[in-house]
């Protein structure tokens, strides 16, 4: 059959015909109800009518829109435009309906809808918006008297654990905003415990942009979940608070204040409190930094630390920071201030916090140190006992104030300051006992007592610009950062040495006064410059200027005959000097274009260092260079599902306490040495994620890893005598070999619709391959963790709560010097709890807590335990404002505190003094008198 041009040109006609069947499309217009006025720019969005994801959306020209290339199914339509009440309207495209024309769409002004009283329409729930979910607060029904906590557990695609924990679309929310500023600090949950429900309009949630990407509107693909509070307007005046008083046996107490007083752009707030139970009873971070799993943190977030110029003072001293060693009593207290002016161009915020906190407590460590045989003879097991009693004490207090200035619509002016004052006691008590299989090594006795005093000040100006062209800034960065810390104490120590036959060899006595002096001072400058050279192509340049001059005065004395401590002890001190310059110089390429965001570049810094030792005159110069390349990938299936992959590469330099060959004698038995010979190492990572979110299934997918390997690695590298049981530790670069870290979490959520139940899998492996020298030779050691858990939850409105979850682990640790050793553990987690609300305003709830670590070859002795706490609560008074409770902690009385690690050969195992059972009353009272005008006196 002969195909003649004609007929190859119509069968080409007829197969686009064909297609052109295939694509769906819709149009129409918009206007006033009213006056019939076209409402150009107004946004039309089309989203899949099984779980609300956005397909695409355009913007009305005048009067008229269409959207094409959709896809076919059951769509809803939306329309907005800024003062009319929402369209909503649900459609099907499928093969018999290819288009879809709205005709003329008719918007009624909010005004006149909310003038009709015939008219009645049902509140909009959710809302999306571009990046962000909004949920209206009134469409979602709350207890009195509830907090938004309360109102957070009743949106769907969040959950809130029982500290207080948010998870939104399967991410952990770090921050919460109240009227788009931040509220009483960087603790979200001083909001949504303590703020209350009946207040709040809106609840946004979306993904905030860095501070880069915002000044420049480039988007670089980092983004951070974040909560917003919209509060209503007749609720910004007036004052809300509450008091919690609770008393229990064994001297076991909580009490806590806190007043809120808001008066239309102004907030101040005040809180107090003081117990010795752990918690704060101000949030999940609180909660948890007292807790157990965490640490109650005095310290200062963002301080800088750069080279000391010869450690501190070789002394034992407290971080500030309870991790569940020991029996704490914490004072805390704050107060917080933020208002607005001229046209809200300028606003202050700022912040006091004040607090102590005092640890006592026991511990007993058991190591086991695995060390290579010689000549391929089994090897040498050391053991040791240690217990220690210790006092720890830091009293701290922060003053924090950021000032922001909008000079005009393109240019913003921002300077924070803060001040930190803190002071530090810390007395420890050691007994140890080391034995060379079974033969005894040593014995040693030590007492420690150090107080230090620090002071602390910042201050950052930051100024940027916007430029006519969408996506040229520039903006400048300038930071100052000072620290002093000063500190004292003295170091008493006895060691018995024992020979073959059990006598004592040698003894090694230690009785020295230490003192200690560090300041640094740092200024910090950054210019940043981006320019788009298309619509999707844009440049960000940086040049930065750091100086960086401090000194440390590290000072040891021994006795002199009348019994004082004036002989200064050179070999344990120092004096130096430091000066510091670099230079940083960055350059990264971005491209955004339609759901793809590709960036590359790097960063380089050259550094000159130079330390002078002021007892000798020696002088350390390093000059040196650090790359800092980066690059990643962001595709955006929706607004709600996107894939991350990023590569990072870094030089990492070894610090001036590996370096400077300082000798420390803080414990006789374990020295470490200096190496001014390292090199820097190099390590390269990469990283991926994938995530999903439905907002009407509740169904959100989180799937990451990360592998990394270093170049020339930093190791350590341990001498240990085996006839003494004294170590010697200094830091060596190990060539030839590299090092590795990885890990991989896989997490499943899914609302379950016929019984309403929040079900959740997660999946965890965490692995390292790393090295070391012991004894000259060299060792490999690989640690991996895995894990996997169940959850399921449920929230029912004022009837019950709860939550469950369960899974197994299994560790494996192996070290290539000690292979027949095998220290492979498996464990089981678990946890759960319920509350009931019951009639006359009762209510009961209980939560548990079950551990289990299988016994290994190195420790015979397996670990179970198993918390239990429980409640009954009444309420009183009509808004359920006040509230008594019994409750009983740790009913089983199993919290006993335990904790085994491994690293390379050593493995070691702790028990410590922790909170037991108790039982406590409380009394609560939650007061309010928010809305309308100013509240009567």
């Amino acid at each position: 059959m002969k195909i003649t041009i004609p007929a190859l040109i119509i069968l080409c006609l007829s197969t686009v015909s064909v297609f052109a069947q295939n694509t769906y499309s819709i149009k129409g217009s918009v206007a006033d109800t009213a006056s019939s006025s076209k409402l150009t720019n107004a946004t039309v969005s089309v989203l899949n009518a099984k779980d609300s994801i956005l397909q695409k959306f355009t913007r009305v020209k005048d009067g008229n829109f269409e959207i094409n290339n959709l896809k076919k199914g059951k769509l809803i339509l939306l329309v907005t435009y800024p003062g009319y009440a929402d369209y909503v309207d649900r459609f099907t495209l499928d093969s018999a309906h290819t288009t879809h024309d709205f005709g003329r769409i008719k918007m009624i002004l909010k005004t006149q809808l909310l003038a009709e009283v015939i008219v009645k329409a049902k509140v909009a729930a959710v809302k999306i918006k571009g990046d962000t979910t909004e949920f209206n607060a009134a469409a979602f029904t709350v207890q009195p008297n509830a907090k938004v906590e309360d109102l957070l557990k009743e949106l769907p695609g969040i959950q809130v654990d029982k500290d207080g924990k948010i998870t939104a679309q399967g991410q952990t929310v770090n921050k919460v905003l109240v009227d788009g500023e931040e509220f009483f600090g960087d603790d979200p949950t001083l909001v949504t415990k303590n703020l209350r429900a009946d207040m709040v309009d809106k609840v946004q949630l979306y993904d905030k942009k860095s501070d880069q990407a915002t000044f420049t509107g480039i988007d670089d693909g980092v983004k951070n979940k974040t909560l917003n509070i919209k509060l209503k307007e007749d609720k910004k005046n007036g004052y809300f608070g509450k008091i919690d008083a609770e008393g229990g046996t064994d001297k076991y107490y909580q009490e806590q204040l806190m007043f809120n007083r808001f008066k239309g752009k102004q907030k101040f707030s005040i809180y107090g409190t003081i117990g010795n139970t752990g918690k704060t009873g101000l949030g999940w971070e609180d909660n948890s930094k007292y807790g157990g799993s965490g640490g109650l943190d005095f310290g200062d977030g963002g301080e800088i630390y750069f080279y000391g110029g010869g450690g501190d003072d070789g002394l034992d001293s407290f971080s500030g920071q309870y991790n569940g060693q020991g029996i704490p009593l914490a004072r805390s207290g704050g107060a917080h201030y933020d208002t607005k002016w001229n046209s809200d161009k300028e606003s202050i915020n700022t912040n006091f916090k004040i607090g102590s906190l005092n640890v006592d407590g026991t511990r007993n460590t058991q190591t086991q140190n695995n060390l290579p045989g010689a000549n391929n003879q089994p090897g040498i097991v050391l053991n040791s006992n240690s217990d220690q009693s210790f006092h720890d004490h830091i009293f701290r207090q922060k003053l924090d104030a950021t000032y922001q200035l909008k000079i005009d619509t393109s240019s913003n002016l921002k300077i924070s300051v803060d001040g930190t004052t803190k002071s530090t006691i810390t007395n420890t008590d050691y007994s140890t006992t080391s034995l060379r299989n079974d033969t005894l090594l040593n014995k040693n006795t030590r007492g420690v007592t150090n107080n230090g005093d620090q002071k602390i000040f910042n201050a950052n100006v930051f100024y940027n610009k916007k430029f006519k062209k969408v996506g040229r800034s520039f903006s400048i960065n300038i930071t100052e950062a000072y620290n002093q810390n000063k500190t004292n104490g003295f170091l008493k120590s006895e060691t018995d040495f024992f020979g073959k036959l059990g006598g004592i060899d040698s003894t090694q006595k230690i009785d020295q006064y230490k003192t200690g002096l560090s300041e640094s001072s740092i200024l910090n400058t950054n210019i940043t410059y981006s320019e788009p050279f298309t619509k999707a192509l844009a440049l960000v340049v940086n040049y930065g200027i750091n100086i960086n001059n401090g000194r440390s005065d590290r000072r040891s004395f021994d006795k002199d005959a009348s019994g004082e401590y004036t002989i200064l002890d050179n070999t344990l001190s120092n004096n130096f000097k430091l000066n510091q310059l670099s230079n940083q110089f960055g350059a990264i390429f971005n491209y955004k274009k339609k759901k793809t965001i590709i960036n590359f570049g790097s960063k380089v810094s050259t550094v000159n260092f130079k330390q002078i030792d002021e007892f000798t005159n020696n002088t350390l110069t390093r000059n040196f260079v650090n790359w800092y390349p980066q690059a990643s990938f962001q595709y955006k299936f929706s607004q709600q599902q996107s894939f991350r992959i990023n590569y990072n590469g870094n030089t990492s330099q070894p610090s001036i306490d590996q370096i400077q060959p300082v000798r420390v004698n803080t414990d006789p038995l374990n020295i470490t040495l200096g190496n001014p010979d390292l090199k820097p190492s190099f390590t390269n990572r990469i990283s991926a994620n994938y995530n999903s979110y439905k907002v009407i299934s509740g169904q959100s997918i989180w799937i990451g890893g990360s592998y990394s390997r270093t170049i020339n690695p930093i190791v350590s590298n341990v001498t240990t005598d085996d006839l003494t049981g004294a170590s010697t530790y200094q830091s060596s670069n190990l060539k030839g070999h590299q090092t590795s870290n990885m890990y991989f979490n896989a997490y499943f959520d899914q609302k379950i619709p016929k019984v309403d139940v929040n079900a959740g899998l997660g999946l965890n492996m965490n692995g390292s391959n790393y090295f070391n020298l012991s004894n000259t030779k060299l060792n490999q050691t690989k640690q991996y963790s895995y894990s996997a858990s169940l959850r399921l939850s449920k929230y029912k409105q004022k009837k019950y709560d709860f939550w469950t979850g369960a899974g197994p682990t299994y560790t494996v640790n192996s070290s290539t010097l000690q292979p027949l050793i095998n220290n492979n553990g498996r464990g089981f987690n678990a946890y759960g709890g319920f509350n009931l609300y019951l009639p006359a305003k009762f209510q009961i709830g209980t939560d548990a807590n079950y551990q289990y670590n299988a016994a290994t070859q190195s420790f015979s002795q397996d670990y179970r335990r198993t918390t239990l706490n429980a409640n009954i609560t009444k309420a009183f008074m009509k808004d359920e404002s006040l509230k008594l409770s019994v409750s009983g902690n740790d009913l089983l009385n199993q919290n006993v505190g335990y904790n085994r690690t491994g690293s390379a050969n050593l493995l070691t195992q702790e028990r410590y003094t922790s909170i037991k059972r108790y039982f406590m009353l409380s009394l609560v009272w939650d007061f309010n008198h928010m809305g309308g005008g100013t509240p009567k006196k």
